[in-house]
């Protein structure tokens, strides 16, 4: 399954244009992007740059993400949804520039001995330092820490969960490897790497998750949740890759091999979750049909930073997703008052595209159990993908449904949700918005 010189350098330059994610750019707003430096103990010679929205809480959820080879963080900055994020749900945003070379531009070091020993230094140890800094500079939480990144920077996901689970409470990589697959610097570029060739990476699940084990040798405290992500499609870091990454954290967490439910969040979203006894998911492994090495892109970073539990005002320590073991849920529907919701929204639009973003108030005095908001989309827009909630039909009269995470609304307290649509030309708002049947105010 390698790919052949071809596919890698058009991948390749793919990777330079923009750290691998193309997505609607983020709203303009006063806050912008600060390089930092001075920021610590820096083995790998990083560069690193820091979002701080303007609107935030006093101790805000900090986001470390990661671009791909031959990009940058200012570049991963431009052309992620992660900022325009940092902005809906008020967490701060570290976006390190790789400065290691390794065949395919400067990519993240997760091949040499120093970067998989905790503590050993090179890359790993200056992305530490960046979080420390956040967390002093901007009262950062450290109990809300997260790692998420894409090729190149999901592999360093990965890695960082192995290394300090002490300092990350979960993790998002997209097109990824695991923990130790590569051997050495010689071993990094895809084309000819033993992890990412055919078959090179077939480890049995212990042997993926001793590695992991032996980063951080009697760690006994809790282990980050990890969310993966991969494109069936994809040809420079292999589509079986996934597979392996998915036995080596069911395997650290002694979870089986076999997930504990499947579904189709969205068109083409085949996810697998594995939970533990108590109904928590742990493992959160989503196949991306027909997608090469282009993720994260369509509402894939907002699913992520839900699986977080950062886009949740009132309860942004929550990060417990349950489900059911079987593909069918009932849900029991609290009905609404009239005048107990408000709705806000913000559109940001581009050429053909817009992205929308609502927030759903409870104003009443009472829990929403279950929910569905229904409006009224502006003749020309179609949604082409959404985040928080599920979507349908894609245009005219449209019903959002919750989702597992987000199916209670606590008085007085709001949810965000959203999503990207095309248009023909009319970027106004949705109109009409009633949640449960019920009419809402709109603000």
């Amino acid at each position: 399954m390698k790919a052949k010189p071809s596919l890698l350098l058009a991948a390749a330059a793919s990777l330079v244009v923009a750290g691998l994610a193309t997505v609607a750019p983020a709203p303009a707003v006063a806050a912008s992007l600060t390089e930092v430096t001075g920021f610590g103990s820096n083995p790998g010679g990083m560069r690193m740059h820091v979002y701080a929205p303007d609107s935030r809480p006093a101790d805000p959820g900090i986001v470390v993400a990661m671009h791909g080879c031959g990009g940058s963080g200012p570049g991963f900055y431009s052309g992620s949804e992660f900022a325009s994020l940092a902005d809906r749900h008020g967490f701060v945003v570290i976006y390190p520039s790789a400065q290691q070379e390794a065949g395919f531009g400067k990519c993240f070091d997760t091949w040499s001995d120093a970067a998989k020993r905790r503590g050993g230094g090179s890359d790993p140890v200056s992305i530490v330092s960046m979080v420390n800094y956040v967390q002093q500079r901007y009262g950062g939480d450290p109990n809300r820490v997260y790692a998420t990144g894409s090729s190149s920077g999901g592999m360093m996901t990965n890695h960082m969960l192995a290394l300090y689970p002490d300092v990350f409470k979960s993790g998002a990589a997209f097109m990824g490897v695991p923990f130790n697959c590569f051997a050495n610097a010689a071993d990094f570029p895809p084309g000819s790497s033993k992890c990412t060739g055919s078959g090179g990476a077939n480890r049995t699940p212990q042997q993926w998750g001793d590695a992991v084990r032996q980063a951080y040798p009697g760690f006994t405290g809790t282990r980050p949740r990890v969310q993966l992500w991969h494109g069936t499609n994809d040809t420079l870091v292999p589509y079986a890759l996934l597979q392996e990454s998915i036995e080596q954290w069911t395997n650290v967490f002694g979870l089986s091999q076999t997930p504990t439910s499947t579904d189709t969040p969205q068109t083409n979203w085949n996810r697998r979750r594995y939970n533990d006894t108590t109904g928590t998911t742990l493992v959160e492994a989503y196949s991306v049909q027909g997608a090469g090495h282009s993720l994260p892109s369509g509402g894939m970073a907002a699913q992520a930073i839900a699986f977080f539990g950062l886009d949740r005002p009132g309860d942004p320590t929550s990060t417990t997703t349950t489900t059911s073991t079987t593909t069918t849920t009932s849900t029991t529907t609290t009905t609404q008052p009239p005048g107990t919701c408000r709705v806000a929204t913000t559109v940001n639009a581009w050429n053909t595209g817009l992205t929308e973003s609502i927030t759903i108030t409870n104003t009443g005095a009472t829990a929403i159990n279950g929910w569905s908001l229904a409006f009224t989309l502006p003749s020309g827009q179609t949604i082409t993908s959404g985040w928080s909630a599920t979507y349908s039909p894609n245009s005219g009269q449209v019903t959002a449904r919750n989702v597992s995470y987000n199916a209670s609304i606590p008085p007085n307290a709001s949810i965000g949700i959203g999503f990207q649509a095309t248009h023909s030309g009319n970027t106004a708002k949705p109109s009409s918005f009633t949640l449960n049947g019920m009419a809402c105010t709109t603000a």
